[in-house]
């Protein structure tokens, strides 16, 4: 936590005029929702001295921010693998639109907007290389393997060194159930969980377009009718429906109309895209990385990074998994290629 250490440490002189900065962001009952989570009532596994300067959500947020794995995703897989050309989305970039997507509804709706850029910045963090491909690729060897619960590992014991980031239950809550079948406890997390679904559709859908895969005309008609052609107009629609479908609500909804939608804009982007012959090559190429390298390790563990097997407690699939999980796309390939390719 060296960031942390500078800013509370940022000179003697003036420290004492800042004390109540943070005691001032905390009277949050008086600008927030009644239903908006509290960060002075939020709880960390472990117990720490509390910052002059920011509240237990804004730390959770910087810590996210300025870790290894949050840098990580700068080179992890969102749709295209190691794609050639600037403009397609990252899973870093994904992560900053869900922030930006899902900070506009919280403001919306006068919730913990902390709370929320800190869960939507963490929430990938434990996506493999090559995306939804390695995820399935590990799932096939072990039987069991869900990013979100990558992320949560990563976060409580990866991270910093193997000494986890101590994040708040809040944070690794919304996390944990930004995907899958759980509901995060606090609107702020609920927010994630859809804004994560409106932004990797919206924007995999301008990436699409992009690389030629589609075009506007191939929207289904409802989807159209309903959500827009343009993605900043589809974002728009879906974020002022969620506002206006949850105000003065103890949960986050979305109409029947635009959520039906965007459940068939889904079904496309699924039939047109994420499983679209024109990708299935490059995505084999990527799950038969992460399988080799799998093999590779686990039939010679003394290879690994000897660090992994001690935050693994000695389970060395444990070990392996969080080691080529952590991997981004460039570096597997690289090590791949190292490992298995002879030179020229």
């Amino acid at each position: 936590m060296e960031i942390e250490k500078e800013i509370i440490g940022l000179g003697v002189v003036g420290l004492s005029e800042t004390v109540n900065i943070r005691q001032r962001s905390e009277r949050e009952e008086e600008r927030l929702s009644p239903y908006a989570a509290k960060s002075k009532d939020a709880r960390r596994e472990r117990q720490e001295e509390e910052c002059p300067i920011r509240t237990k959500f804004q730390r959770d947020r910087d810590r996210i921010l300025h870790s290894k794995p949050f840098r990580r995703l700068k080179h992890k897989t969102q749709v295209y693998i190691a794609p050639a050309g600037d403009h397609y989305r990252t899973r870093m970039t994904h992560s900053l639109e869900v922030s930006q997507i899902c900070r506009t509804i919280g403001r919306g709706l006068q919730l913990n907007e902390d709370l929320i850029e800190a869960i939507a910045l963490g929430h990938d963090v434990g996506h493999t290389p090559f995306g939804h491909v390695g995820e399935e690729a590990l799932r096939r060897i072990i039987g069991h393997f869900e990013h979100n619960e990558q992320s949560v590992r990563i976060m409580k014991v990866l991270a910093n060194d193997g000494q986890g980031l101590n994040l708040t239950e809040a944070v690794l809550d919304g996390i944990l159930y930004h995907t899958g079948e759980g509901t995060p406890k606090n609107l702020e997390g609920q927010i994630v969980k859809t804004g994560d679904r409106i932004a990797y559709l919206c924007h995999d859908y301008d990436d699409a377009l992009r690389a030629g895969l589609l075009t506007q005309s191939d929207l289904p008609g409802r989807a159209k009718q309903m959500l827009g052609v343009r993605p900043s107009d589809m974002i728009t629609t879906m974020v002022v429906d969620m506002i206006e479908a949850s105000k003065d609500r103890d949960h986050i909804k979305q109409s029947p109309e635009i959520s039906s939608a965007m459940q068939e804009f889904r079904q496309f982007m699924f039939a047109r895209v994420y499983n679209s012959l024109n990708l299935r090559e490059e995505r084999r190429k990527g799950q038969y990385i992460v399988q080799a390298l799998f093999k590779y390790y686990s039939e010679d563990i003394s290879k690994l990074p000897q660090n992994y097997l001690v935050w693994a407690g000695g389970n060395t699939t444990k070990a392996v998994v969080d080691y080529i999980s952590g991997l981004t796309d460039n570096y597997a390939i690289d090590l791949f290629q190292r490992l298995f390719v002879p030179r020229k």
